[in-house]
């Protein structure tokens, strides 16, 4: 699913959830019906009101989306004005978004095992893309990865759908040190593999899939303003040559990426 379909909604929020002091989650309802069809890996782009220096929309991940209440979830790292303002808001204001964007994760088939890997605020499309393969029957296996355990964000909401496996930096939960440096990756082996995070530790995952033989997709993070591709921001270089990770991404599988891998 591309950009085809998508919807502009004035959103009305139900919750803002401050996380962590610079996570904040953000649900939302369609106060006119239900939402449209999105897919782990989709994007929205969220106007954002009150700042007068910021012009441009703010590309945030879906996070969730749970069909019972019709309600989609985002979460925000408050990294600058733009995505300070949108943790700023409050349950009851609207929350104007172009929704859904991009390119998701292949659907999982019944009978795989997914190991689904995220740092830092790229574990939010995780949690979908878990409910989304549970449900096509197939096994989920989480490695997340952060600084500290203070760092970890949800992870009761992440074992609801598969098991939970966590490295940081400092030793304070799970195995100290990178993802790439857990013990589980030498003890088990998958049948693809999904990644969302830091650009080096995209890297450095999708160099242990080359070198297992395991099909790896990967959740691009580069800068978008506008979100269907005519911005040219956002561009990355490919085997097929230049292209816009806002339509033709954000998820690539890493065959297609000319990463020195």
């Amino acid at each position: 699913m591309g950009t085809q379909g998508k919807q502009i909604l004035d959103l009305r929020l139900t919750g803002v959830e401050r996380l962590h002091e610079r996570y904040v989650l953000l649900r939302a309802v369609n106060p006119e019906g239900a939402l449209p069809p999105m897919m782990a890996g989709q994007f929205a782009q969220l106007r954002v009101d009150g700042s007068a220096g910021t012009f441009l929309r703010r590309p945030i991940s879906i996070h969730f989306v749970d069909e019972e209440r019709q309600e989609v979830w985002f979460l925000v790292q408050t990294v600058g004005e733009g995505t300070r303002a949108l943790a700023r808001l409050s349950a009851g204001d609207t929350l104007n978004a172009v929704l859904p964007l991009g390119r998701g994760f292949t659907p999982a088939r019944e009978g795989e095992r997914l190991l689904l890997v995220g740092g830092g605020v790229g574990v939010a499309p995780l949690l979908q893309l878990g409910k989304e393969t549970q449900r096509a029957g197939a096994e989920v296996t989480f490695l997340l990865g952060a600084r500290s355990a203070e760092d970890l964000l949800q992870l009761p909401l992440f074992e609801r759908y598969g098991r939970v496996f966590v490295t940081t930096e400092d030793g304070t939960a799970g195995e100290r040190g990178f993802v790439t440096q857990h013990s589980l990756l030498s003890a088990e082996r998958f049948s693809r593999i999904a990644v969302c995070g830091p650009k080096p530790m995209m890297v450095a995952v999708a160099r242990y899939a080359k070198s297992s033989g395991t099909p790896c997709e990967v959740s691009l993070e580069n800068m978008m303003a506008c979100g269907v591709g005519a911005c040219l921001c956002c561009v990355e270089d490919t085997t097929e040559g230049h292209v816009c990770v806002c339509t033709e991404g954000p998820v690539f599988n890493i065959e297609r990426l000319k990463w020195q891998i």
